[in-house]
């Protein structure tokens, strides 16, 4: 029975547009992977959304690498979006001031 915190990505393109829809926990054992995958995103599409709602539980590490992400999109002239934060994941960003650097500031889409 697979861990309810391991990390699973789902990724959709289209155009120059990536989607990554992240479920379970982003945390020290994951965020190598994740980093690695948007990454690699970034290298081909214009804007890369990271789209929170099934993510159950981050921790520093993986609020860190969320926003190393950000500025290397930034230096790249890549955009880097985050959606859909839970309540307790949007508190993590507005606690490390990092909630404004992402325009929507985590809201839902669509809603």
């Amino acid at each position: 029975m697979p861990d309810q915190n391991e990390l699973t990505l789902e990724i959709e393109v289209m155009a120059e547009v990536a989607t990554v829809r992240c479920t379970g926990g982003l945390t020290l054992t994951s965020a190598s992977r994740f980093r690695h995958e948007v990454k690699r995103l970034l290298s081909q599409a214009r804007v890369v959304i990271i789209d929170l709602t099934g993510l159950t539980m981050m921790d520093s590490v993986g609020l860190g690498t969320i926003a190393s992400l950000y500025a290397s999109a930034r230096s790249t002239g890549r955009d880097l979006h985050v959606v859909n934060m839970a309540a307790r994941i949007r508190e993590m960003f507005s606690i490390s001031r990092l909630l404004s650097l992402f325009e929507d500031g985590g809201k839902k889409r669509g809603a």
